[in-house]
Protein backbone atom coordinates (compact mmCIF):
# COMPACT_ATOMS: atom_id res chain seq x y z
CA UNK A 1 0.00 0.00 0.00
CA UNK A 2 1.66 3.22 -1.18
CA UNK A 3 2.02 5.99 1.40
CA UNK A 4 1.70 8.43 -1.48
CA UNK A 5 -1.75 7.10 -2.39
CA UNK A 6 -2.81 7.16 1.27
CA UNK A 7 -1.69 10.78 1.55
CA UNK A 8 -3.52 11.73 -1.65
CA UNK A 9 -6.67 10.00 -0.41
CA UNK A 10 -6.50 11.77 2.96
CA UNK A 11 -5.96 15.14 1.27
CA UNK A 12 -8.82 14.58 -1.17
CA UNK A 13 -11.19 13.59 1.64
CA UNK A 14 -10.24 16.60 3.77
CA UNK A 15 -10.64 19.10 0.94
CA UNK A 16 -14.01 17.75 -0.20
CA UNK A 17 -15.53 17.22 3.25
CA UNK A 18 -14.27 20.09 5.42
CA UNK A 19 -17.78 21.58 5.66
CA UNK A 20 -19.12 18.34 7.15
CA UNK A 21 -17.36 19.10 10.45
CA UNK A 22 -19.68 22.07 11.12
CA UNK A 23 -22.74 19.98 10.29
CA UNK A 24 -21.53 17.17 12.55
CA UNK A 25 -20.89 19.64 15.37
CA UNK A 26 -24.47 20.88 15.03
CA UNK A 27 -25.78 17.31 15.06
CA UNK A 28 -23.72 16.48 18.16
CA UNK A 29 -24.96 19.61 19.91
CA UNK A 30 -28.50 18.49 19.13
CA UNK A 31 -27.64 15.04 20.50
CA UNK A 32 -26.54 16.30 23.93
CA UNK A 33 -28.34 14.35 26.64
CA UNK A 34 -30.08 12.05 24.15
CA UNK A 35 -29.29 8.39 24.77
CA UNK A 36 -27.83 6.70 21.71
CA UNK A 37 -27.93 9.85 19.58
CA UNK A 38 -24.14 9.95 19.14
CA UNK A 39 -24.15 6.40 17.82
CA UNK A 40 -26.96 7.28 15.39
CA UNK A 41 -24.92 10.20 14.06
CA UNK A 42 -21.92 7.96 13.35
CA UNK A 43 -24.07 5.28 11.69
CA UNK A 44 -25.91 7.90 9.62
CA UNK A 45 -22.65 9.52 8.55
CA UNK A 46 -21.26 6.16 7.46
CA UNK A 47 -24.45 5.23 5.60
CA UNK A 48 -24.60 8.52 3.74
CA UNK A 49 -20.95 8.47 2.80
CA UNK A 50 -21.08 4.79 1.84
CA UNK A 51 -23.81 5.70 -0.66
CA UNK A 52 -21.58 8.44 -2.12
CA UNK A 53 -18.63 6.08 -2.23
CA UNK A 54 -20.66 3.30 -3.85
CA UNK A 55 -22.00 5.61 -6.55
CA UNK A 56 -18.55 7.07 -7.23
CA UNK A 57 -16.87 3.66 -7.47
CA UNK A 58 -19.61 2.29 -9.72
CA UNK A 59 -19.44 5.34 -11.98
CA UNK A 60 -15.64 5.20 -11.99
CA UNK A 61 -15.83 1.70 -13.42
CA UNK A 62 -18.49 2.51 -15.96
CA UNK A 63 -21.81 1.94 -14.17
CA UNK A 64 -23.95 5.03 -13.68
CA UNK A 65 -26.99 4.77 -11.42
CA UNK A 66 -27.66 8.50 -11.12
CA UNK A 67 -27.48 10.70 -14.22
CA UNK A 68 -25.62 13.97 -13.75
CA UNK A 69 -28.88 15.86 -14.26
CA UNK A 70 -30.34 14.19 -11.15
CA UNK A 71 -27.53 15.22 -8.76
CA UNK A 72 -28.74 18.80 -8.16
CA UNK A 73 -32.07 17.47 -6.92
CA UNK A 74 -30.28 15.88 -3.96
CA UNK A 75 -30.51 19.39 -2.55
CA UNK A 76 -34.15 18.66 -1.77
CA UNK A 77 -33.03 16.31 1.03
CA UNK A 78 -31.32 18.88 3.30
CA UNK A 79 -33.90 21.50 2.29
CA UNK A 80 -36.80 19.36 3.52
CA UNK A 81 -34.87 18.33 6.65
CA UNK A 82 -33.99 21.99 7.29
CA UNK A 83 -37.63 23.06 7.01
CA UNK A 84 -38.59 20.25 9.38
CA UNK A 85 -35.86 21.34 11.83
CA UNK A 86 -37.10 24.95 11.58
CA UNK A 87 -40.64 23.83 12.41
CA UNK A 88 -39.33 21.84 15.39
CA UNK A 89 -37.25 24.83 16.51
CA UNK A 90 -40.39 26.96 16.47
CA UNK A 91 -42.14 24.40 18.68
CA UNK A 92 -39.14 24.23 21.00
CA UNK A 93 -39.14 28.01 21.56
CA UNK A 94 -42.46 27.58 23.28
CA UNK A 95 -40.92 25.12 25.77
CA UNK A 96 -38.03 25.28 28.19
CA UNK A 97 -35.45 22.75 27.02
CA UNK A 98 -36.56 20.89 23.94
CA UNK A 99 -38.84 18.44 25.74
CA UNK A 100 -41.73 17.17 23.69
CA UNK A 101 -45.39 17.45 24.69
CA UNK A 102 -45.09 14.53 27.11
CA UNK A 103 -42.02 16.02 28.81
CA UNK A 104 -39.70 13.39 27.39
CA UNK A 105 -36.47 14.37 25.70
CA UNK A 106 -36.54 14.47 21.93
CA UNK A 107 -34.63 11.65 20.35
CA UNK A 108 -32.08 13.90 18.68
CA UNK A 109 -30.68 13.31 15.19
CA UNK A 110 -31.89 10.16 13.44
CA UNK A 111 -29.81 7.77 11.35
CA UNK A 112 -31.68 8.40 8.10
CA UNK A 113 -31.72 12.16 8.61
CA UNK A 114 -27.96 12.30 9.11
CA UNK A 115 -27.42 9.94 6.17
CA UNK A 116 -29.63 12.06 3.90
CA UNK A 117 -27.75 15.26 4.76
CA UNK A 118 -24.39 13.52 4.27
CA UNK A 119 -25.46 12.13 0.90
CA UNK A 120 -26.87 15.42 -0.36
CA UNK A 121 -23.97 17.53 0.91
CA UNK A 122 -21.47 15.14 -0.65
CA UNK A 123 -23.30 14.68 -3.94
CA UNK A 124 -21.15 17.29 -5.65
CA UNK A 125 -18.06 15.31 -4.58
CA UNK A 126 -19.00 12.64 -7.11
CA UNK A 127 -17.63 14.85 -9.87
CA UNK A 128 -14.25 14.78 -8.12
CA UNK A 129 -14.21 11.17 -6.97
CA UNK A 130 -15.35 9.50 -10.20
CA UNK A 131 -12.37 10.46 -12.40
CA UNK A 132 -9.96 9.76 -9.53
CA UNK A 133 -11.34 6.25 -9.04
CA UNK A 134 -11.47 5.64 -12.79
CA UNK A 135 -7.74 6.35 -13.02
CA UNK A 136 -6.72 4.66 -9.76
CA UNK A 137 -7.70 1.15 -10.79
CA UNK A 138 -9.15 -1.47 -8.45
CA UNK A 139 -6.22 -1.52 -6.03
CA UNK A 140 -5.93 2.27 -5.79
CA UNK A 141 -9.69 2.68 -5.41
CA UNK A 142 -9.67 0.17 -2.54
CA UNK A 143 -7.02 2.28 -0.79
CA UNK A 144 -9.03 5.46 -1.33
CA UNK A 145 -12.17 3.79 0.01
CA UNK A 146 -10.37 2.44 3.10
CA UNK A 147 -8.82 5.84 3.88
CA UNK A 148 -12.12 7.65 3.35
CA UNK A 149 -13.99 5.27 5.66
CA UNK A 150 -11.29 5.57 8.34
CA UNK A 151 -11.44 9.35 8.15
CA UNK A 152 -15.21 9.35 8.65
CA UNK A 153 -14.47 8.29 12.25
CA UNK A 154 -11.96 11.13 12.57
CA UNK A 155 -14.54 13.61 11.22
CA UNK A 156 -17.17 12.37 13.67
CA UNK A 157 -14.68 12.71 16.53
CA UNK A 158 -13.82 16.25 15.37
CA UNK A 159 -17.48 17.22 15.19
CA UNK A 160 -18.05 15.88 18.69
CA UNK A 161 -14.89 17.63 19.94
CA UNK A 162 -16.02 21.03 18.68
CA UNK A 163 -19.54 20.51 19.98
CA UNK A 164 -18.22 19.79 23.49
CA UNK A 165 -15.76 22.71 23.83
CA UNK A 166 -17.19 24.88 26.64
CA UNK A 167 -17.56 28.09 24.63
CA UNK A 168 -18.87 26.41 21.50
CA UNK A 169 -21.03 24.01 23.50
CA UNK A 170 -22.76 26.96 25.21
CA UNK A 171 -23.29 28.69 21.88
CA UNK A 172 -24.56 25.55 20.16
CA UNK A 173 -26.80 24.67 23.09
CA UNK A 174 -28.35 28.11 22.96
CA UNK A 175 -28.43 28.69 19.21
CA UNK A 176 -27.83 25.27 17.61
CA UNK A 177 -31.53 24.47 17.21
CA UNK A 178 -31.84 27.69 15.18
CA UNK A 179 -28.53 27.38 13.32
CA UNK A 180 -29.11 23.78 12.17
CA UNK A 181 -32.17 24.54 10.00
CA UNK A 182 -30.43 27.63 8.56
CA UNK A 183 -27.39 25.54 7.59
CA UNK A 184 -29.48 22.68 6.15
CA UNK A 185 -31.76 25.00 4.16
CA UNK A 186 -28.72 26.92 2.92
CA UNK A 187 -27.00 23.72 1.79
CA UNK A 188 -30.14 22.55 0.05
CA UNK A 189 -30.68 25.84 -1.80
CA UNK A 190 -26.99 26.04 -2.75
CA UNK A 191 -27.04 22.53 -4.25
CA UNK A 192 -30.28 23.24 -6.13
CA UNK A 193 -29.15 26.63 -7.46
CA UNK A 194 -25.57 25.69 -8.38
CA UNK A 195 -26.81 22.54 -10.10
CA UNK A 196 -29.52 24.37 -12.03
CA UNK A 197 -32.34 22.28 -10.61
CA UNK A 198 -35.83 23.50 -11.61
CA UNK A 199 -34.14 25.98 -13.96
CA UNK A 200 -32.52 27.85 -11.07
CA UNK A 201 -29.19 29.54 -11.56
CA UNK A 202 -29.68 29.91 -15.32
Amino acid sequence: MSLGVIGQAAGLFAVTNIDDILILALFYAQATGRAGAGRRIVIGQYLGFAAILGLAIAAGFGATFLPDSALPYLGLLPLVLGLKAAWQAGKRDGRDDGDDETGAKAAGPGILGVAAVTLANGGDNLGVYVPVFANAGIGGTAVYAAVFLALIAVWCAAGRFFATRPLMARALTRWGHLLLPVVLIGIGLLILIEGGAFGLGH
